[in-house]
């Protein structure tokens, strides 16, 4: 019987993914340095206050964020776990509503607005097309997500962002998948002046070919494709009923499962 591991996109075993709430101004200015980087980013987003002091306006957002992935973030804001089912229901699927009009996609994932939640919520989230959510709590590591309605980042950027750098890229052993997960505010930056950080974060990171770039739900979505696959009890076909190729690492081969396929191992 073969040995079959997961592979992350080409046969990669890491992958990186950003983070960051609130659509304020700062954004343009991220979003450039992750473009310059080859980084990519999932940008939460209370489409409520959309032009706003200090908030990107709805005629910005799709082209602002091309290339990455725009997600609620609810509609205004609330410290959702302090309120009642409908209005949780209300803010999250307007905020849907609003968003996907504006970016001609579903949005199928949020983080938490002020990281405010609960088992009621997580339990809810499903029902309202959320596939993920993000919390606050960093765990400073770089271990694959067990529950992605509780989706805990390795670190917030001014968490020793660096030190949890120079650690991923070191890290070497292809039995493992490392995934790291970075989230913040960009007008922490403006506020900190720190925009130095990550200029250096992106350097340093971008361009390993070692490393997958994902969106969060490009994330979710090929771990989900994984999780679909359709093995033969012996393990000498398997078939891929999703529309995303998956790799695998067979007996120390790489292997690409094309979707909809289903191929011999």
């Amino acid at each position: 019987m073969s040995n079959i591991l997961m592979c992350f996109p080409e046969g990669r075993h890491k992958a990186l993914t950003m983070s960051y709430d609130d659509g304020r101004f700062a954004d343009r200015r991220l979003v450039d340095i992750f473009n310059r980087y080859g980084l990519k980013g999932s940008f939460h987003i209370n489409s409520g206050l959309l032009g706003t002091p200090d908030r990107v306006g709805a005629d910005e957002v799709k082209t602002l964020y091309d290339g990455h992935e725009v997600s609620a973030h609810t509609l205004t804001h609330p410290t959702i776990a302090r309120c009642p089912n409908e209005q949780i229901v209300h803010e999250i699927m307007e905020d849907r509503r609003h968003l996907e009009r504006i970016v001609g996609y579903a949005v199928r994932g949020m983080s938490y607005p002020n990281g405010s939640y609960n088992r009621r919520i997580k339990e809810m989230l499903p029902g309202l097309g959320i596939e993920y959510a993000r919390v606050v709590a960093g765990s400073g590591q770089f271990g694959m997500p067990d529950d992605f309605l509780e989706w805990q980042p390795t670190c917030h950027h001014n968490r020793e962002l660096m030190k949890h750098a120079e650690t991923f890229v070191s890290l070497h052993k292809k039995q493992y998948l490392y995934l790291m997960y970075v989230w913040g505010h960009s007008y922490e930056f403006d506020n900190d002046n720190n925009w130095g950080l990550m200029e250096q974060f992106g350097t340093y990171m971008g361009g390993h070919p070692d490393i997958w770039y994902c969106t969060n739900i490009e994330f979710v979505d090929y771990a989900k494709a994984f999780e679909g696959l359709k093995f033969a009890a012996d393990l000498d076909f398997v078939y891929n009923p999703s529309a995303l190729s998956v790799w695998l690492n067979v007996d120390g081969e790489i292997v690409e499962v094309k979707g909809g396929k289903q191929i011999k191992l």
